[in-house]
């Protein structure tokens, strides 16, 4: 009984991570594309070569920084929603996401040689790709997916179909 219950919380817990790292999916390439070309128009290009050159702890330590600044921008996003500013709480965990992914996914694709330098990351980074893909790959071929993705396409065919009469 206690191995099934165990399974099924694991199952169940599954889904939301499932979202998330869809959402992060989803928003890797296109937000770190959007962070490369607002560091060209903010002159900032001149960073990279100096964060590729980080050694391997250093960039550790930099691919870390965003998510504890993200921390109290998040906590004031909750702040907000307890004082009944829903919409506006929302709207901070949104931006703070997608700025938080794209800075994210910036970062690692500048620091990943780096990091592949540490032993453990170098051991563990495989085995979380492998299980992520696997956990994805159970979530896509699940029913709500082929539905949701079926919906989507029936949705933007008649939204063309409006904008073309």
């Amino acid at each position: 009984m206690g191995r099934r219950f165990l399974s099924f919380l694991g199952r169940l817990a599954s889904w939301p991570i499932a979202l998330l790292i869809l959402f992060e999916e989803w928003g890797w390439e296109p937000l770190q594309h959007g962070l490369v070309w607002l560091s060209a128009r903010l002159h900032l290009r001149w960073l990279e070569p100096r964060i590729r050159a980080l050694p391997p702890y250093a960039a550790l330590a930099l691919f870390v920084v965003p998510t504890l600044l993200l921390l109290p921008v998040k906590l004031l996003a909750l702040w907000l929603v307890g004082q009944g500013h829903v919409a506006l709480g929302a709207t901070v965990i949104i931006v703070a996401k997608l700025a938080g992914t794209a800075i994210v996914a910036r970062l690692f694709s500048l620091t990943q040689p780096a990091l592949m330098r540490l032993a453990w990351f170098a051991r563990l980074y495989p085995r979380w790709v492998a299980w992520k893909d696997a956990l994805l790959a159970r979530v896509r071929s699940s029913y709500a997916w082929r539905w949701s993705r079926l919906v989507r396409r029936r949705t933007a065919r008649w939204w063309y179909r409006l904008r073309a009469a």
